[in-house]
């Protein structure tokens, strides 16, 4: 059996990896657009801090190294599938090298073609001094472009540009964010913890704009004008990060779609049609806290999804998707965000007589211990069934590891009152007798108990 992988980021490398771990005789044609594969994006922000001195160290495999995993792993770089033609079981490729096309049979086909960042419709976009920021080439130019930069306006208040504002910050540029939405980290964070950010970041000297759109740049010589709904900016340089979408035109017709373009897949990762799965930013995931398939076009997502796929080319039904809670974290400034789930926004959206929250502040360990930090966290539970929704966390403790404590429970439908009482293990060095998380799952039922409900 031959399987075609159309395109080789995190999805389509743990794909191979697994094909070849469960088959080592299989059959498999990768076609990579670039000349290069497995690229961490969410490293560029390092690299632009200076914390990672080179961007090749941000690759984890190349094309030499799936080839080595067996002898009949081909990988085709620079190569662009431009067709489907299931009835004929072919591939349509152009060689991106010397225009060459030619046709290429499968028995199966894997779709992890990944996803676009998202060009906002600002007039100007395309302008000299204005980035988009996801591959290896746009690190590379951004990197280019400050060297002589200093002042960096940075577009888009998610995970990305908040990163990209702390790393620049960092190196000394006067840095500007400009966010659209309320508030920044709008899809993981609700405005409590989210302003205790945006304090943070304008403390070490970030200019931040929430709800604050942009509404044209305009190049002025080395520079760029940024005119926005409540004036105008100037910097050296500015750099859009507001998104990504799936990039999936080559199998529009073929397959079923979302309302986002994102490919659907049932458990396996296959789709409506049985040759062909789909894994990573191409696809749509199953988001447990709603039991609905939504876009969460996260590295995460897709080297499981990814895995998953193989495993199923090689044995169908022999791995299913156990969904997903987009459970994420960064470091800013020294403290760690971390979240699960639905914010207390988004889930009064999906259940609007449901939803309720709890707020708490504690320390994570006894205040005689010689140091000590507060952690400030959100709970997001359902008031009627008491099922734990979603969490956030942020603090100057490693506050990461409960963000998955918080993804098991909402996959396991867990409710507060287990959370109040599950076993957790004290010690001074590490927590007080009840760990905060009791705590937080205790505030929540105390809510309950007093009839509080949001």
């Amino acid at each position: 059996m031959k399987t075609i992988v159309i395109g080789c980021t995190h999805a389509g490398t743990a794909a191979v990896q697994e094909i070849m771990a469960r088959d080592p005789q299989a059959e498999v044609t990768v076609f990579e657009r670039r000349n290069d594969i497995s690229f961490l994006s969410c490293g560029i922000y390092l690299y632009l801090e200076g914390v990672v001195d080179s961007l090749r160290k941000v690759f984890y495999a190349t094309a030499q190294d799936l080839e080595k995993l067996g002898p009949n792993v081909h990988v085709k770089m620079q190569s662009d599938v431009v067709a489907i033609r299931t009835e004929l079981k072919v591939v349509e490729v152009q060689d991106l090298t010397t225009g060459q096309m030619y046709t290429e049979p499968y028995d199966k086909i894997i779709m992890t073609t990944g996803s676009y960042p998202i060009v906002p419709t600002i007039k100007g976009v395309n302008t000299h001094g204005v980035y988009l920021c996801k591959t290896y080439d746009d690190a590379l130019n951004i990197k280019r472009a400050s060297f002589d930069a200093s002042t960096i306006a940075i577009v888009g208040g998610g995970y990305i540009g908040t990163e990209l504002s702390e790393a620049l910050s960092r190196r000394g540029y006067k840095t500007t964010l400009i966010n659209g939405r309320p508030h920044i980290l709008g899809h993981y964070v609700d405005e409590d913890i989210a302003t205790k950010i945006r304090d943070d970041l304008v403390a070490n000297g970030v200019d931040v704009h929430d709800n604050e759109a942009v509404e044209r740049f305009e190049p002025e010589g080395d520079g760029v004008y940024i005119h926005t709904t409540r004036g105008e900016l100037h910097a050296d340089l500015a750099i859009c990060c507001v998104g990504f979408s799936p990039m999936t035109e080559l199998v529009a017709g073929i397959v079923d779609l979302t309302k986002q373009k994102a490919i659907k897949v049932n458990n396996y990762m296959q789709t409506s049609n049985p040759d062909i799965f789909a894994a990573g930013d191409s696809a749509a995931v199953h988001f447990n806290p709603t039991n609905s398939h939504v876009y969460a076009p996260l590295a995460t997502n897709a080297v499981r999804m990814g895995k998953i796929a193989g495993a199923n080319v090689v044995d169908y039904g022999s791995v299913s998707y156990m969904g997903t809670q987009s459970t994420s974290a960064l470091k800013l400034f020294g403290k760690t965000m971390a979240t699960s789930g639905l914010t207390y926004e988004k889930a009064h959206k999906y259940f609007p007589d449901e939803a309720d929250y709890v707020h708490l502040t504690d320390n994570y360990r006894p205040e005689f211990m010689p140091t000590t930090a507060q952690v400030y966290m959100t709970l997001v539970f359902n008031r009627k069934t008491r099922a734990i929704m979603g969490a956030q966390f942020y603090s100057e403790y490693d506050v990461s590891m409960s963000a998955n404590l918080i993804s098991v429970m909402i996959q396991n439908k867990n409710t507060v009152d287990e959370l109040a009482y599950v076993d957790m293990l004290f010690n001074p060095s590490f927590d007080r007798p009840w760990n905060y998380m009791n705590l937080l799952g205790h505030a929540a039922v105390n809510k309950l108990q007093n009839g509080a409900a949001k």
